[in-house]
């Protein structure tokens, strides 16, 4: 596909297919038996529909919401009766109109652009989400079913970010402490957190992008609220420079590459993938910004110097073959979008949006959305994160018709009761967890996105 040959508000937005297992694992159940407007019946765990190899995964949840002040329960699938109307609140319960009150605020708080959006409640969606998520816990989880109610930095740090952009930048720098408390005195990160220990949960490989992300996240804190940025990242920066030193020693004394790490698809990777690369480059493009607002100005020059290089690394070992997810292959991946802005480089070059074009092409699943990777496994299944991250990146650099298509694309394949699921089948029904954290943030990022450019 030819991108870029005309005026990017004119481009009509094209649609959107990965390997391995999920990131994120939990045992099937029971459908509720009832899909509405979505056709189909219930389904038990995951059973091939046809020779398509389209699978069957059950919603598991319609949405998280509150019961009392601090306590939350999933609504099972078809149960939005239990739901005060388009909020994250039951009806049951002597608290229900303190909490709606509570949510009514915490939306009038946030920053004055969410007012002028209008969007058929995509936007509402994604706030009520992620404070469903987020507000009053130790940290952001990924989602309220057990075995995503955990925190993996880089869902941290994408809340983080959306939350900056909210207007609440105290929020946000108190997510990042979170991880700055669990972070490995060498500057790793877990693969994921147990949000209440601070420990991990497993015996999961450490992830090198974490470093990358509490970076970024830093910078973004810092970008949206600029007259507070020294103040906000100063707790942080002990963090923020065993990050940096981390990135720094990572990289290969010859190439300037960092080595093979597990990147978001969390699988034990012998080859570098564009994930970890690209996320090492966002990581050390952005201690420039952070580092600065700590008075690291040394450590500064030094990732400066290496964003630079491992920039021209990227591109001449990852770009002859369009940007591939492993070093040395030819297969399309969502981590493209790490490379433009609002992650990577805003100046991003006309190869780089060209690579993303035609990973968005690659990966189209059925019912409209995109797969992690081309190379994910041919079961027809859209996932949400990675829709939202194209539909950031063309929002963020000037596309919005592209994005638009995408945001319009999720927001018809919310729940019933309204929350952004991991998966949509590949006949459009929402399948699988229900909130997700990351999927919310990266709503929010690219709706602010639109507005801001």
């Amino acid at each position: 596909m030819t991108l870029l040959t005309e005026d990017r508000d004119a481009d009509d937005g094209a649609g959107i297919p990965f390997r391995g297992e999920s990131r994120h694992r939990e045992p099937p159940r029971p459908a509720a038996g009832r899909w509405g407007r979505r056709g189909g019946g219930g389904a038990v765990g995951l059973v091939a529909l046809d020779r398509a190899r389209h699978v069957e995964v059950p919603l598991y949840s319609e949405t998280v919401a509150f019961a009392a002040p601090g306590v939350r329960r999933l609504v099972p699938a078809g149960g939005i009766e239990e739901l005060v109307p388009g909020t994250r609140v039951l009806q049951a319960g002597p608290y229900r109109s303190r909490l709606v009150e509570d949510e009514q605020a915490w939306l009038e708080g946030c920053a004055p652009w969410v007012g002028r959006v209008r969007d058929d409640g995509l936007l509402r969606s994604a706030l009520l989400d992620l404070r469903a998520l987020s507000d009053g816990l130790p940290v952001a989880v990924a989602g309220w079913s057990p075995r995503w109610r955990y925190a993996w930095p880089r869902d941290v740090a994408f809340v983080a970010s959306a939350l900056a952009r909210l207007g609440r930048p105290d929020e946000a720098v108190a997510q990042l402490s979170f991880l700055a408390r669990v972070q490995r005195p060498d500057g790793w990160f877990e693969a994921r957190y147990d949000g209440w220990t601070g420990r991990a949960p497993d015996e999961r490989m450490p992830q090198l992008d974490g470093s990358g992300w509490v970076l970024w996240a830093a910078a973004q804190v810092a970008a949206h609220a600029p007259d507070r940025a020294a103040a906000l990242l100063a707790p942080l920066r002990p963090m923020l420079v065993r990050s940096a030193r981390r990135l720094l020693a990572s990289r290969d004394p010859g190439t300037g590459l960092p080595p093979p790490s597990s990147d978001y698809w969390e699988l034990v990777e012998d080859r570098l993938t564009l994930g970890t690369a690209a996320a090492v480059l966002a990581g050390l493009r952005s201690a420039t910004d952070a580092l600065f607002h700590v008075g690291e100005m040394a450590l500064r020059d030094r990732t400066a110097a290496a964003a630079e290089h491992l920039a021209e690394q990227v591109r001449e070992h990852f770009g002859p073959l369009g940007y591939p997810r492993l070093l040395g292959s030819r297969v399309p991946d969502a981590a493209v979008t790490f490379l433009v802005a609002p992650i990577g480089a805003a100046d991003a070059s006309l190869d780089v949006l060209q690579a993303v074009d035609r990973a968005q092409t690659a990966m189209a699943r059925p019912a409209g959305g995109l797969a992690p990777g081309a190379g994910w496994k041919d079961d027809g299944i859209s996932w949400t994160p990675e829709t939202a991250l194209f539909a950031a990146a063309w929002a963020a650099t000037g596309f919005r018709t592209k994005s638009e298509h995408l945001l319009d694309w999720l927001g018809r394949h919310r729940t019933d009761a309204g929350s952004f699921p991991e998966k949509v089948l590949h006949d459009g029904r929402p399948a699988a967890v229900a909130p997700l954290a990351w999927t919310a943030a990266l709503v929010v990022i690219a709706r602010h996105e639109t507005v801001s450019t």
